[in-house]
């Protein structure tokens, strides 16, 4: 089995692959994650998981390389992650009580073959109050965040519904991954519904469906 290795320095990707019983090694991509003129979403969340892939499988052209990216949109509008304290809280105040989408890509590179598949779920906000965001805000959890915030956040917990992958608004969505790595010949000994268990998930994407 070749080499996997991760193009993302970001803890949860990391600690969510980890859920899935594999060893890696972690090489993070330097990109730029600039939106090009009138590019949609989805298409630029596939355009940087590739780049970011395509990078890293340069300087490991033996190893299997996975890659993601992860944008919130809003009416439309591409929310990245806020470059200060003053964004974050306007992204907040923007998003709650508000439906938006969270695209997450993820793309496998192993020499120069690359291939991509993209997550998307609805994502529902609560009403949290203006002293909520504040202090949400203060602790700088959010200015790491495309959308300014974290589904998984304990004291804030800012989602009251999302229909779609836990893990893929998290930044990797682990069904998917699982299916690609099986795609690419690697099996992944963790399971994908002890993962969103652990997260407290009461509903896994990975779960069959029940039957009526």
């Amino acid at each position: 089995m070749p080499e996997l290795v991760l193009a993302s320095r970001s803890p949860r990707r990391q600690e969510l692959l980890a859920g899935l019983g594999l060893v890696f090694a972690v090489d993070a991509a330097e990109a730029d994650e600039a939106p090009l003129p009138a590019e949609p979403a989805d298409a630029m969340v596939a355009r940087l998981s590739r780049l970011k892939a395509a990078m890293i499988a340069d300087r490991h052209p033996d190893a299997l390389v996975l890659a993601a990216d992860t944008a919130v949109v809003l009416d439309g509008v591409i929310l990245g992650k806020p470059a200060d304290a003053a964004e974050a809280t306007a992204m907040l105040v923007a998003l709650r009580g508000r439906t938006h989408l969270v695209h997450t890509a993820v793309t496998l590179a192993r020499g120069g073959d690359l291939y991509t598949q993209i997550s998307t779920s609805a994502v529902t906000m609560r009403a949290y109050s203006d002293a909520e965001i504040a202090a949400y805000v203060a602790t700088g959890d959010p200015l790491d965040k495309a959308g300014a915030y974290a589904i998984q956040h304990p004291a804030f917990a800012p989602v009251a519904a999302w229909e779609g992958c836990y893990t893929g608004i998290m930044g990797l969505p682990l069904r998917l991954v699982r299916e690609m790595l099986a795609r690419a010949g690697v099996a992944t000994p963790g399971d994908v519904v002890a993962v969103c268990r652990g997260l407290h998930v009461a509903a896994c994407c990975a779960e069959p469906p029940i039957s009526a």
